[in-house]
């Protein structure tokens, strides 16, 4: 199976955001790929202080223009995160839609990023804007079982566990990482949870400066259950690609016997 990420720095502006996705698109589907992992905050990205007005509801405006890119462009757009308005409070959802653009299922962020790093004055806390999920969600897509998860989600390794042991066989964490724990940490924590769970690993991350006081990492990355790096976007906005084989994942528990041991 091959599978893209696009990696983007989003602004705030959701129509500057669409028309570079929708850009993207046409490229992948030239490539014959047919499954688009996107980042976290793909449609429209805050400043963290507040929320984005453009909140996606089921069916409104900003659900529709997520829905009509995957069946515009016959796609998979797998993973990718808005700030989505339920029942009064706001959740960073995972968005996941098949190529006719129906929705396959979305999972809302359970852990909320909080950071305060007193070297360069970076201080987030989700908390102050979203609400957090109440439990993990796997969907399948072309005979693949895909765990989802959003970037501060990925230091919590008893969530990869979970999916690992119900059969998944790719975990996918869309991201914006800041640049000081996207450089201390990102490639070890995404290669780590490729290794321990011998799946293959999909981060689509956000890069550059998404505003006055948002700058991420980039850096999305396709690591494979051995832990090798199969493509590693760096810095810029760019799309990167890859090839998934399920006897590579065979290979790799055969030979380490890992799997065989974990249990429901």
């Amino acid at each position: 199976m091959k599978i893209a990420i696009y990696q983007l720095t989003s602004v705030y502006n959701f129509e500057e955001n669409l028309k570079k996705i929708d850009e993207a698109c046409l490229q992948v589907k030239r490539s014959g790929a047919n499954i688009l992992f996107l980042p976290e905050c793909f449609y429209s990205i805050s400043n963290g202080l507040k929320p984005t007005e453009y909140l996606v509801e089921q069916n409104n405006e900003h659900y529709k223009n997520i829905s009509n890119l995957a069946k515009k462009h016959e796609l998979y757009l797998i993973g990718g995160s808005a700030a989505t308005k339920l029942k009064g409070s706001i959740i960073n959802r995972a968005y996941n839609f098949d190529p006719q653009g129906n929705e396959l299922s979305h999972y809302d962020k359970m852990h909320l990023f909080s950071c305060s790093l007193k070297k360069d004055g970076t201080s987030i806390d989700e908390a102050d804007i979203y609400t957090s999920g109440t439990k993990p969600q796997s969907i399948e897509v072309e005979g693949w079982k895909i765990g989802l998860g959003i970037c501060f989600d990925l230091r919590y390794p008893e969530m990869s566990r979970k999916y690992a042991v119900e059969g998944v066989t790719i975990l996918t964490f869309s991201s914006a990482f800041t640049v000081p724990t996207g450089k201390a940490h990102w490639h070890t924590l995404l290669k780590a949870r490729a290794i321990e769970n011998q799946c293959y690993v999909v981060a689509a991350a956000q890069w550059g400066k998404n505003n006055e006081r948002i700058q991420t990492y980039g850096h999305s990355l396709i690591i494979d259950p051995w832990g090798e790096v199969l493509a590693d976007a760096g810095e810029g906005e760019k799309i990167i690609f890859a090839e998934l084989d399920h006897e590579r994942v065979k290979q790799v528990r055969d030979s380490v016997g890992v799997y065989k041991y974990l249990k429901p």
